[in-house]
């Protein structure tokens, strides 16, 4: 199942000034190339313990702050995060020969934007926020549904923030942007906060 990236090179030349806007043009890149799910991300967290968990969830915005997703503060990947508060993010980018790879720490996003995040939300996705018990155990699909349908008869109109319903944020030590090269001779080039500034080094592949 071997292949050759037969694409162009990643020289540091072509890099931009600061990782948001490199990342910004890769994202836009992917978009236009009709890559699904171009905002589908690898969250990788680890227990106290040490004990790795990875899933992937939906990127809802980045900044010079860093990369944001929204989930129940109850689930698997945020009490982990929260924990021991340190993430990884994994973008595959695959029929660009593409990936960024994040590293860093978490923190929780502020509550009024978590809430205007959610206003924008669907009623549906609104309304599974307050049904799911993310990641705990189910005794059958039917709990769940009827869980969702108490939560429409409880809020028949405006669907208000659950409290346990949150945001994290995924601040960067390190930002890499990874393309694939013939030979598995590939271009790795690594932002790298140092000092309050930020480095470019270019890693082997």
């Amino acid at each position: 199942m071997r292949r050759d990236y037969e694409t162009a090179g990643l020289a540091e030349s072509d890099l931009a000034a600061d990782w948001p806007s490199q990342f910004g043009a890769w994202l836009a890149a992917a978009i236009a190339a009709a890559v699904p799910e171009p905002n589908a991300m690898t969250l990788a967290t680890a227990d106290p313990a040490g004990r790795p968990s990875a899933r992937t969830v939906l990127l809802k915005g980045y900044d010079h702050r860093g990369f944001v997703c929204f989930t129940n503060l109850r689930s698997r990947k945020a009490t982990e995060a929260l924990a021991n508060p340190y993430a990884s993010l994994v973008f595959s980018w695959l029929p660009l020969h593409r990936q960024v790879v994040v590293c860093g720490t978490v923190g929780q996003v502020p509550r009024d934007e978590v809430g205007a995040y959610f206003a924008q939300r669907p009623r549906g996705a609104q309304l599974g926020a307050w049904a799911s018990p993310q990641s705990r155990v189910l005794a059958s699909r039917a709990e769940l549904d009827r869980a969702y349908a108490d939560a429409a008869d409880r809020f028949p109109e405006q669907v208000p923030v659950p409290a346990h319903w949150g945001g994290l944020r995924v601040v960067p030590d390190t930002v890499e942007f990874w393309q694939g090269r013939p030979d598995r001779l590939h271009d790795r080039l690594r932002y790298r906060l140092a000092g309050g500034g930020w480095v470019v080094e270019r890693l082997a592949p």
